[in-house]
């Protein structure tokens, strides 16, 4: 029989341990339920950027376009079957994840680099990639620069807060050179500064660059020329916050699910079509419907709280992958064709897992 002395330190030691059960990571307290708060709230608050064309832009009017904007749009219809169900909200590069930590925002769709360090110390949880993009320079023609290797002793406009530093600052040191950094929290100020030759270059992803070389041209009559280095690799994609796994599930299925109706051919224009006559077992589950009079699959994305249908809505009201692309980032001058971000099917590294 154990002592008095030793009855009392097994006691301590399960005592410790039901304490730190009760508050561990894995316990249902510790864990968030976003989806039912969006459920309960009516809609969708979705964290973008505001001013890069392509990606995101944030009218006067609340409204909102590009392409990280249409993965919003994208998630409302999934869970109200109604893409206008949603509110945008600005997040800039120094506030963007105080925003989701605050739960001001539900989701962050706003060009986010994935990276190790915001993996594993900001409580974020990343979604599938929606584009592959690298950090590049960008110069005003005729400036005599063919390369970033030129511009030794320049200063450089970057928005602060952005992966976009470290790229900067790790190809500079590796190549020997020396530069200046300028910073800025919005891309209205870094624009004009680059505009009044404040900055030699301006840094950003790759994609973004071409937006703004874009409507540089288009609006001020500056042409500008983005440098042929790519600095690093930039994924980006929405995220959110971490122990949140149904609301995470959402968001990883829906942008997987556009994915995987490019790659069978389910667009806006056939997905009516496509669900009353699925031509294989891939489409049936992607739309929740069953296969030659089976039973529809049930996945169990969002655990009966949203249709298993949902993929319809999504397709029907913002489309697939490739038709958000067209519609947003096609149209300043970001070509997929031969780019990273192509389908698996004609080379790129687009892909998304099976949903089955």
């Amino acid at each position: 029989m154990a002592t008095p002395k030793r009855l009392l330190t097994l006691m301590a030691l399960l005592l410790v341990g039901l304490a730190v059960a009760a508050c561990g990571g894995d316990s249902e307290e510790a864990r968030g339920d976003t989806l039912g708060v969006i459920l309960d709230r009516g809609n969708l608050i979705c964290g973008i950027k505001a001013d890069t064309p392509g990606f995101g832009v944030l009218n006067p009017d609340g409204t909102a376009d590009g392409n990280d904007v249409e993965y919003c749009r994208a998630l409302a219809a999934a869970v109200f079957g109604d893409k206008d169900k949603v509110e945008f909200k600005e997040a800039t590069s120094g506030n963007r994840f105080e925003l989701l930590a605050a739960e001001e925002i539900d989701v962050l769709i706003r060009t986010t680099t994935w990276t190790a360090s915001r993996d594993a110390n900001l409580n974020v949880a990343f979604a599938p990639t929606t584009f592959y993009d690298g950090a590049g320079v960008m110069v005003k023609a005729g400036a005599n620069v063919s390369s970033v290797r030129d511009l030794d002793g320049a200063t450089i406009c970057i928005l602060d807060g952005t992966s976009t530093q470290g790229a900067v600052s790790d190809f500079f040191a590796e190549n020997g050179l020396t530069y200046s950094e300028l910073t800025f929290q919005a891309n209205p100020e870094l624009r004009a500064s680059f505009i009044s030759d404040q900055c030699d270059g301006w840094s950003s992803d790759k994609s973004q660059l071409g937006g703004h070389q874009f409507t540089l041209k288009a609006d001020d009559g500056i042409d500008a020329v983005v440098l042929p280095e790519t600095l690093s690799k930039e994924p980006l994609g929405p995220s959110v916050r971490d122990y949140d796994s149904e609301w995470e599930d959402v968001v990883r299925w829906v942008v997987n699910g556009m994915i995987i109706a490019e790659e069978q051919g389910v667009t806006m224009g056939n997905v009516g079509q496509m669900a009353a006559n699925p031509p294989n077992n891939t489409v049936a589950r992607l739309l929740g419907v069953g296969f030659q009079g089976g039973a529809p699959a049930n996945l169990g994305i969002g655990h009966g709280r949203i249709p298993s249908t949902f993929m319809q809505d999504v397709i029907a009201q913002v489309g697939n992958y490739g038709e958000a692309y067209e519609r947003t980032l096609e149209r300043v001058g970001l070509t997929r064709a031969g780019s990273p971000n192509a389908s698996y099917l004609d080379g790129g590294l687009i892909y998304a897992p099976p949903m089955r």
